[in-house]
């Protein structure tokens, strides 16, 4: 017999349900939810968090026509299974399957793509403001949550929108409490001053007092004291904040109240003309114990078991990870240096960061999801003689890059960009890998651009990068390194110094970071097939500036020159080289470039992607041998 899950192809599907059968979908589908990412891992706990507020947004609305934007969308698995995509939600974030996030070309009802933070308000104003300007008829609502209001996008959407008096335009604020990191700043101080204020609190006795003198029910119903203390919060503050924007404010409500959810949106739907904001709170995680108990592990989860939530063994990795020495080579570093302080964008835990905020508590900067301050703000920590470093994903820089260009390098203030999380990273897919950094950095004046071969390599770049007296950056990877051992002090690299690891006069194989290693195993292969071929690897170390002295004799004597990079073509560590061969005059030397081409690049895992672009060792030979064949 089918399950009613198994029942619902589409939203239409589901609104032929009862009210009474929701809570028998929802579990069903948390279950498929927490018995798929077992297997395949995920962001298990912001989806768990939302499977009721998902359906009761499909049930209430007429999707597709009605437009759902879902902020970042790592927390539309559910939406997912509800619109025609339950038979696949196996293949999650696997190679060839469903995306992690919302996608425009996946289905009709994933009415905006996204992966970062703080667009869908923005998105979905737009969408109404096009649908006034033709006329049509039909509901638009974001779906952001409490984190995300961090980002200055989703203020700006939140005070274009309030101003604009738009019809029919709702935000739907998920309030979990936490977005991966807990939430910091001056708009959670200012919530958390009314809610400890008179008024609040003298209002807060009066409706306890009122509650309990209620006949037989009342102390039953202040039982539910702390979610009746969440509400009055959330009336008070919340409220206030969201009315002066220009909002409606309806809420606090519960998220895992269908019943009650419903009804509130319906009567949003069809009886409120002005902008409004529905106030949901919902538990992160919820259903699965571990996931509640501690979100933050269960944000992107690796595969675990459903029976004690543990992680499964193949995903605890005996190599640690760059990002674990990068941050424990930082907190060695400030160990010596008081100068040395830390930025991160609302991911201490994913950037390495939680020892150095233990230790240095003082000199730890946690900014809340707001790229483009954090850069600013360690261009003024610069400023002051302080040796500011900003330890943010490849992919989230991209969201400051004017800070980086007007206020970082255009006055050269010595601000350390540590670059987690650069070049490819597998299952999150395009809106997540790191491969554009190379080139939105490299043209930048003043701007030094490294990576380093190996974790060992890493902490000397970070020593040579927050020593350098200007702005500097390096890039590392995901996941493990390569296990090599750690020299016992970090050294300053010679800045713009290549390191020559193999000899030779055939042909140069110049890589730059990760592809290091595929670059020695390729010669070594390539050898072993041919005695008398003799290339010669180096470790580019610098993309800017680069060993100019040695990539010119080696292209003088050699010929034939090989580049190898995990960022894209165009702007990258290849052009740097041909720039520098045409600046020279070095027009006979035959070069190839081994990039990631001119496209977003789908997900799937970091050893797939590698092989089918060309950036593993056989790729690499393969180039050479096309080389020397033609």
């Amino acid at each position: 017999m089918e399950t009613l899950l198994e029942q619902i192809h589409s939203p239409e599907d589901l609104r032929t349900l009862s009210e009474d059968q929701l809570p028998q979908l929802a579990d069903e589908a948390r279950q498929l939810i927490i018995s798929t990412l077992a297997k395949t891992g995920g962001h298990l706990a912001s989806n768990l968090g939302v499977v009721e507020l998902t359906i009761a947004l499909h049930y209430t609305f007429e999707t597709p026509k009605d437009k759902l934007v879902w902020d970042v969308s790592h927390q539309a698995y559910t939406h997912k299974i509800l619109t025609g995509r339950r038979e696949q939600f196996h293949t999650i974030r696997q190679p060839g399957g469903l995306s992690g996030y919302c996608k425009l070309t996946e289905s009709p009802y994933d009415s905006f793509g996204a992966g970062h933070s703080g667009t869908s308000i923005s998105a979905a104003l737009g969408m109404a403001e096009a649908r006034d300007v033709r006329g049509d008829q039909f509901n638009v609502a974001a779906v952001i949550g409490d984190g995300s209001l961090t980002a200055g996008l989703a203020l700006e959407g939140l005070n274009n929108a309030g101003a604009k008096k738009r019809r029919k335009f709702i935000v739907v604020l998920n309030d979990n409490e936490m977005s991966i990191s807990p939430n910091v700043g001056a708009l959670s101080r200012y919530l958390n001053r009314l809610i400890t204020g008179n008024f609040y609190n003298k209002l807060k006795g009066e409706v306890e007092f009122l509650v309990k003198t209620i006949p037989s029910i009342g102390e039953s119903v202040f039982k539910f004291g702390k979610r009746f203390d969440e509400y009055l919060k959330g009336f008070v503050t919340h409220g206030i904040l969201f009315e002066e924007l220009g909002f409606k404010y309806v809420g606090p409500i519960d998220g895992h109240d269908l019943h009650q959810m419903i009804e509130t949106f319906q009567n949003v739907r069809d009886h409120v003309d002005r902008p409004t904001l529905i106030h949901v709170v919902t538990r992160k995680g919820k259903g699965f114990k571990q996931a509640e108990k501690d979100a933050t592990a269960y944000h992107g989860a690796p595969p675990f078991c459903v029976d004690t939530g543990e992680f499964t063994a193949q995903e605890t990795p005996a190599v640690p990870s760059y990002t674990k020495i990068f941050g424990n080579s930082l907190v060695r570093l400030a160990e010596d240096d008081e100068k040395i302080i830390t930025i991160t964008a609302a991911m201490c835990p994913g950037t390495g960061l939680c020892g150095f905020s233990e230790r240095f508590p003082d000199r730890f900067f946690d900014v809340g999801i707001a790229e483009q301050h954090a850069v600013t703000f360690a261009a003024g920590l610069a400023a002051e003689g302080l040796k500011p470093v900003a330890a943010i994903y490849s992919t989230f820089l991209q969201r400051a890059y004017d800070q980086v260009l007007h206020d970082v390098c255009l006055q050269n203030l010595p601000v350390t960009f540590a670059l987690d999380r650069a070049g490819l990273v597998g299952a999150d897919g395009p809106t997540h890998h790191g491969v554009f950094d190379y080139s939105f950095l490299r043209h930048l004046p003043n701007m030094v651009v490294m990576s380093p071969k190996d974790e060992n390599e890493l902490q000397h770049m970070l020593k040579t990068a927050i020593e350098y007296p200007g702005p500097a950056s390096l890039r590392y990877p995901r996941g493990s390194g390569f296990g090599v051992e750690l020299d016992p002090e970090p050294d300053l690299l010679p800045v713009g110094k290549a390191e020559v690891l193999r000899e030779g006069n055939d042909l140069l194989l110049l890589a730059v970071g990760n592809p290091v290693s595929a670059a020695l195993e390729a010669a070594k292969n390539l050898q072993e097939e041919d005695e008398v071929f003799d290339p010669a690897v180096v470790n580019a170390r610098f993309v800017k500036p680069l060993d100019k002295d040695l990539i010119l004799d080696y292209a003088r004597n050699c010929g034939k020159i090989v580049t190898v990079e995990e960022n894209v073509l165009q702007g990258g560590f290849g052009s740097a080289v041909l720039e520098l061969l045409q600046e020279y005059g070095l027009y006979d030397v035959r070069i190839r470039c081994i990039a990631l081409p001119d496209k977003y690049i789908e997900h799937g895992s970091l050893g797939r992607l590698r092989r089918k672009y060309g950036l593993d060792a056989e790729g690499i030979a393969n180039v050479v041998r096309e080389m020397l064949g033609s």
